[in-house]
């Protein structure tokens, strides 16, 4: 993790009725990020919660329970979670980080009625045009991030190239990366490949100030040669899903095959250590999950099925954003992008 700039405790609150498992694993996965120094407010049902506290040691660690009376089910729209559910664990997550009283949000609720009590309870960061999710991907080498992952499913080429620079800041806070790397995703690498809204995204990213590496294809991003690629969120979620599905059924065949015999079996035991280190790679639970980049305050989206692990790693994702001030620097650099195409647009102003 890349070096804070000022210590900094932050509170994060977690919306512990989202997800498929609720209270039973959002709760433990919590108190483990709280037992790292991290302050947790566990946004939910008061008696459930605390049913899962009773469970565990907390002696000592900075907890506080918030109740709601609303759930946001994982097939409600979005629209009913805001204007039907407004005591909702997402939402009023989303109100504490509003009103001061937290300073990111994690959630493995309902995707969409997060992406939407994000925008309209915590609101954009002046100059973004939408938010947008960005994925955080294992590869041979280092984590890649995927943006968009299904908060637009129809950008426009400004959106993309302004993707494009909200990921590079993800990449410098949370990642630790230098000089991130971005490409577009397209259908080839050379330049005037793709749609029109890639070709003239592909320009606008060349025209920026960012490590911008051109046309990357889908076989490149699990290659750890790029570290952000920048796509439409229909197509980004298409790759994702595509991606936790492969990862799914090669681990399923691979344990098959290591069972087809005595001899795979006496393989399998020699091999055990790198198994697990294989597991741990493509383990989703170890990037935790995808912050919505965009918005005045951090948020943080994570799979439905997670376990207490990708809870405890959204956590810490969340609180190391905060302590590095993320969505500061993403206004700050979308600021600095406007001014310089700004001048660019009016080459005789700075002459005057």
């Amino acid at each position: 993790m890349p070096k804070t700039e000022e210590l900094v405790t932050p509170r994060i609150a977690v919306d512990v009725m989202g997800g498929d498992f609720g209270p039973q694993v959002a709760v433990p996965g919590a108190v483990d990020a709280a037992r790292e120094g991290i302050a947790v407010s566990l946004v939910g049902d008061e008696t459930a919660i605390k049913a899962e506290l009773a469970k565990l040691d907390t002696d000592g660690l900075d907890i506080t329970v918030v109740h709601t009376t609303q759930v946001v089910e994982m097939d409600d729209k979005p629209s009913d979670a805001l204007r039907r559910k407004k005591d909702s664990s997402i939402q009023v997550a989303c109100r504490l980080v509003k009103n001061g009283e937290a300073d990111g949000v994690v959630s493995p609720g309902n995707s969409g009625a997060t992406v939407a009590c994000g925008m309209f309870v915590l609101g954009r960061i002046k100059g973004v045009l939408r938010p947008a999710l960005a994925g955080i991907l294992p590869t041979e080498k280092n984590p890649v991030i995927l943006i968009d992952v299904g908060a637009n499913v129809d950008s426009k080429p400004q959106h993309l190239a302004q993707f494009g620079l909200m990921a590079d800041v993800l990449a410098r806070d949370v990642l630790g990366y230098k000089d991130p790397s971005v490409g577009i995703l397209s259908i080839g690498e050379e330049e005037g490949k793709g749609n029109a809204t890639v070709r003239e995204a592909f320009d606008l990213l060349r025209d920026s100030d960012l490590h911008f590496i051109g046309n990357v294809e889908g076989r490149d991003i699990y290659t750890g040669d790029v570290d952000v690629v920048v796509c439409d969120g229909f197509v980004g979620n298409v790759a994702l899903k595509l991606s936790e599905g492969l990862a799914k059924s090669m681990s399923r065949i691979l344990k098959e095959e290591l069972r087809s015999s005595w001899l795979s079996k006496l393989g399998t035991l020699l091999s055990l250590r790198a198994f697990r280190r294989f597991k741990k790679v493509v383990d989703y639970a170890e990037y935790g999950g995808a912050p919505l980049l965009g918005l005045k305050g951090i948020v943080i989206v994570t799979h439905g099925k997670s376990n207490e692990l990708a809870i405890t790693n959204c956590i810490r994702m969340a609180a190391t954003s905060v302590r590095n001030r993320m969505h500061e620097h993403l206004a700050e650099g979308l600021a600095a992008h406007k001014a310089k195409a700004d001048s660019k647009a009016q080459p005789g102003k700075d002459a005057a």
